[in-house]
């Protein structure tokens, strides 16, 4: 889908001019999650607005459309410990299979899972993914 590509790339373009660090992310239809640090929070949170906004009036037009498309929720989190981190990364790449887009990480284009699982190795993505588990982590979050 052209226009998951071009959101993907504008957040990525605004976290970068951000000098945000990005540890994880993943976008799905109607949401998206995104584990990073930044030296300014609410720059960051100001510019990925108006990223919301460009897209949005594009996919109006496309649609031919008018009216608003929300985004909700945009919240900040601080890490509390190398456990919490490790839990939101998982996290953050099962979202796809959670919300029933994929049967694997591996199946959805629009995440950092394959960066993660190449740079991790499958043998120590898969120690971290028992190590640290999901379990009831961000229940009603993006239900």
């Amino acid at each position: 889908m052209e226009r998951m590509d071009d959101f993907v790339k504008q957040m990525q373009d605004t976290f970068a001019s951000n000098n945000a660090a990005v540890y994880a992310w993943c976008v799905l239809t109607n949401h998206y999650h995104v584990l990073a640090t930044t030296p300014d929070l609410p720059l960051l949170v100001a510019s990925l607005g108006k990223v919301h906004g460009r897209m949005s009036f594009a996919w109006n037009a496309e649609e031919t459309s008018r009216g608003r498309i929300c985004w909700h929720r945009t919240t900040d989190r601080a890490m509390r410990s190398e456990s919490h981190f490790w839990t939101t990364v998982n996290y953050i790449h099962h979202n796809p299979v959670k919300h029933g887009h994929a049967s694997k990480w591996t199946e959805w284009p629009w995440s950092s899972a394959h960066d993660y699982l190449q740079e991790k190795g499958r043998e120590t993505a898969t120690r971290i993914w028992k190590a640290y588990p999901i379990l009831d982590y961000g229940v009603k979050w993006d239900d």
